[in-house]
């Protein structure tokens, strides 16, 4: 997973409450294994409408997403993060996420940052002329106007995300202690190790 400590550009101001999977990618697209293309049906009826956000020329190549709240209810597809990612949002930022969603976004190194509405309003505001900076390591978000609204997050997800450590780097991590725990485990339970013909 690649680090992510800084986002900054330009942000689309979506601004919609209770977005659901269903809405990030719908289900006729979940017959792949691959994350690529899917940033073609992502949000696939909101863009079938003419003018909408997501293909205003506005905001081409925006890489934060401001949605409102409970942003990724529905089902737990991990095709929603991985439909983000490929649409080229690194950041999506709103009041509150779905657990389910929450989780699927940093298993994929997308940044999921809760700040209050009020922030959001201010957000959406400087999102339609001017860039928005998320900062990993003072924990902020803020803008060229001096702007500036703080959250948290879970210090085990914020230090894999700045890290850039997935499961596997995780594991591999502790790969002597691996070792030596099937060393011990070999020696200890001779009958569990298979015997070479």
């Amino acid at each position: 997973m690649k680090p992510v400590t800084r986002v900054e550009g330009r942000a689309i101001p979506f601004g919609q409450k209770n977005v659901d999977t269903d809405v990030i990618i719908p289900a006729k697209w979940l017959k792949t294994i691959s994350r690529e293309g899917l940033g073609e049906g992502a949000f696939e009826a909101i863009r079938a409408e003419e003018g909408n956000i997501f293909d205003d020329p506005e905001y081409a190549g925006a890489n934060i997403l401001i949605a409102g709240d409970n942003f990724g209810c529905g089902s737990s597809r991990e095709h929603a993060a991985w439909a983000l990612a490929d649409l080229g949002i690194t950041a999506v930022i709103a009041p509150s996420f779905s657990d389910i969603f929450s989780g699927n976004a940093f298993k994929n190194g997308l940044l999921a940052i809760a700040v209050p509405q009020a922030a959001i309003d201010r957000l959406m505001e400087v999102a339609r002329t001017d860039p928005i900076t998320i900062d990993m390591e003072s924990m902020s978000v803020t803008t060229p106007f001096q702007d500036r609204f703080t959250f948290e997050m879970d210090p085990f997800r914020h230090q894999c995300l700045v890290e850039g450590l997935d499961e596997i780097d995780l594991t591999m991590a502790k790969s002597d202690a691996i070792e030596r725990h099937e060393k011990n485990s070999d020696s200890a339970k001779p009958w569990l190790t298979p015997v070479a013909a």
